[in-house]
């Protein structure tokens, strides 16, 4: 056995940070999102036990923190800064909650699109990975959308900048790059990639990802590539459309695939 190799990985192993787990991780950020959304009777006494439960919740981030804290910034200022946001949080939340109940007419209730929905889901996770990212807190929120990524098949970067009334409509398969800008009220479906042209390293830093501005809908399967694309607002983008420049407010973009029927008699 290469006795040089082992020791490489002990030494490896003796300078290791305690990075928690990314199942401790994710397990912390959905404590947050019960805690907006509780899903069973409050079992809280009082409003001080909620708000000493919102505190552990608060030490929890901390120590996360000082777990993945390269740049050794105060990791208390920085848990206690998001927690102060909770309330914007569960503000744009509550939008993207009435965007997918109002836009689906197959949700029955509020709870439903909590409880159920993989779009909502994703959304959550991103929406507090993206929090973190803003604090520039590293590691902990791209750990957190790639969970939701792995639980959803919907892939979010934390850096993407997204506004309210977002709708993800069944979702597996959306791609939403790092520098992506997503306006207000936009709704898209499964298989939705918002991508760049080229991924050169060199382009780190870079608006490599579309704008998609206000009131937009994206059928499934488009593809929408490039930092300069930009799609403007109240246009509908069609299901299957290959995009790599920019789209006129207004607009509606389809293509015209030859699809031929045949009743199965007339083979015979």
């Amino acid at each position: 056995m290469n006795q040089e190799f082992y020791r490489h990985l002990f030494e490896k192993s003796l300078h290791a940070k305690a990075i928690p787990t990314n199942s401790h991780i994710a397990a912390w950020a959905l404590k947050v999102v019960r805690l907006l959304y509780p899903e069973q009777k409050n079992h809280f006494g009082s409003v001080e036990e909620l708000k000493a439960h919102t505190l552990h919740l608060q030490h929890e981030l901390c120590r996360m923190i000082d777990g993945c804290n390269y740049a050794g910034n105060d990791s208390m200022d920085l848990s206690v800064k998001f927690f102060h946001e909770l309330p914007a949080l569960y503000q744009v939340l509550n939008t993207d909650i009435q965007a997918i109940y109002n836009g689906d007419p197959a949700a029955k209730s509020e709870f439903e699109v909590i409880r159920t929905y993989p779009g909502f889901y994703a959304i959550c996770f991103y929406r507090l990975a993206h929090m973190l990212y803003e604090l520039n807190i590293p590691l902990i929120p791209r750990i957190l959308t790639e969970h939701a990524h792995s639980e959803t098949g919907i892939d979010i970067h934390p850096a993407a900048v997204i506004g309210n009334y977002f709708h993800i409509d069944h979702g597996t398969g959306i791609v939403i790059g790092e520098s992506c800008h997503i306006g207000n009220h936009v709704k898209m479906y499964q298989g939705v990639t918002l991508g760049a042209l080229s991924v050169h390293k060199d382009m780190a830093g870079t608006k490599r990802h579309p704008t998609v501005e206000d009131r937009v809908i994206i059928y499934s399967g488009a593809t929408i590539l490039g930092g300069q694309t930009i799609i403007g607002h109240d246009s509908v983008i069609g299901g299957n459309v290959w995009l790599t420049k920019s789209v006129a407010p207004f607009s509606t973009v389809y293509h015209t695939p030859i699809i031929n029927v045949q009743n199965i008699t007339e083979s015979i």
